[in-house]
């Protein structure tokens, strides 16, 4: 059988499960589909983990086939219990609208959604002026409680209490599923391996009510070699947005991960081949260094640009040899009255983004996390002063690999 994007996207690492492999892989090199991938909009910004996703459709427009970018405003009204342990916090309207409006404008850089070969399209269109008697009655009958109950992402919260709220959950996104099968013709939903319950939902409603084949396709979530996933709620999730996750600092954590995540980092985040990423990840020690660089340059290239990439490189290779004057370290500029009577530590570090509250800030400098100049800030109530600057600079760093700069000027 001739190769398709199915064995690209296999080949790669993306595809965890499908509902009907051969025929899906069939279909894929026989035809053009239309398909869709839901998006929640429980943020204001997607993250590396949503952009897994954005690249198995990017391999899919580039194959010809038709994605649907789907906004969940509709479906984040009532958020998905998959994965939960409680219950998701519930938003306004205005701030899901908002959210949308974000992933959006996001979505629009990397796929062709103004020249028509990506829809995109929202949930909220359909979902909000639902009659709830007539729901129940076309989609409400078709499923069935004991089997719902069943299911990880209902079973596991039984214990602690699900509401009939959640419940309902898994009906909204199948009559999702339903409307644009019956709109622009798709025939196949994909989506992360913790949505298999809710797609496989969607597949079936089609195939009863409309007695018509459609199909069902899971990725692996992006994880680190420990398991731990890479989501919105994970703490230190690396957002897509340069305002809540900054070029440089998406550089660096990318170019300080683990040996092992290496290979499958490059395979589901870069277009580089198969056979230069094994001739990359295929080395040891400090070789391997080498292709962490190409991988942190790759996606923040296809992310923020090639300026965004090339700066944090050289911020990142100056900081590596010592140079810690270098005009591409991430800085801020302040006045020389800001610290006239002294700065607070954790105020600075919270400006400039290092840490996001008080609390953060005290429990990172508690853990000897904070440094300024290379000197080690034992004192979370310790103030920045005039006279600790050198050449109107100063250095602070978090951690390891996270540097900024402040200058007086």
């Amino acid at each position: 059988m001739e190769r398709n994007v199915f064995d690209i996207l296999e080949e790669r690492g993306y595809i965890d499960n499908t509902s009907h492999e051969d025929e899906i892989r069939d279909l894929l090199g026989k035809e053009k589909i239309t398909y869709y991938i839901g998006f929640d909009a429980t943020a204001d910004s997607l993250t590396l983990g949503h952009f897994v996703q954005i690249m198995t459709m990017v391999h899919m427009e580039r194959a010809g086939h038709r994605p649907i970018a789907l906004l969940g405003s509709g479906t984040t009204m009532v958020g998905d219990p998959s994965g939960r342990t409680d219950m998701r916090q519930l938003m306004t309207k205005e701030r899901i609208d908002h959210n949308a409006k974000c992933f959006e404008s996001q979505m629009k850089r990397f796929l062709d959604i103004d020249g028509g070969k990506t829809i995109i399209d929202n949930n909220a269109n359909w979902l909000l002026d639902l009659n709830f008697l007539d729901f129940m009655r076309e989609v409400g009958v078709h499923f069935s409680v004991n089997r719902m109950l069943a299911m990880d992402s209902y079973k596991n919260r039984m214990e602690d209490g699900l509401t009939f709220f959640e419940f309902s959950y898994l009906l909204l996104q199948s009559y999702d599923f339903l409307v644009l099968n019956r709109k622009y013709g798709a025939i196949m939903q994909m989506g992360g391996s913790d949505q298999w319950s809710n797609i496989i939902g969607g597949m079936e409603l089609i195939r009863k009510k409309e007695q018509k084949p459609a199909y069902a396709m899971t990725f692996k979530l992006l994880t680190t070699a420990t398991g731990v996933k890479m989501g919105k709620t994970a703490k230190g999730a690396i957002w897509l947005d340069r305002e809540k996750t900054p070029p440089y600092e998406m550089f660096q954590y990318l170019r300080n991960i683990d040996d092992a995540d290496v290979k499958p980092f490059l395979k589901l985040l870069t277009f580089k081949s198969l056979e230069e990423i094994d001739e990359l990840s295929n080395v040891e020690g400090a070789e391997i260094n080498k292709a962490k660089e190409i991988l942190a340059y790759e996606v923040v290239k296809m992310i923020h640009g090639e300026k965004d990439a090339e700066d944090s490189l050289n911020a990142a290779r100056s900081l590596f040899s010592g140079n810690k004057d270098s005009e591409n370290i991430p800085s801020t500029d302040y006045k020389k009255e800001d610290f006239s009577e002294g700065l607070s530590i954790i105020e600075l570090i919270k400006e400039i983004g290092f840490v996001k509250s008080n609390g953060e800030g005290r429990r990172l400098i508690q853990n000897k996390g904070i440094y300024i100049d290379d000197k080690v800030v034992e004192d979370y109530n310790h103030t920045v002063k005039v006279e600790d600057f050198k050449d109107d600079k100063l250095l602070l760093r978090k951690g390891k690999k996270n540097f900024h700069q402040i200058k007086l000027v």
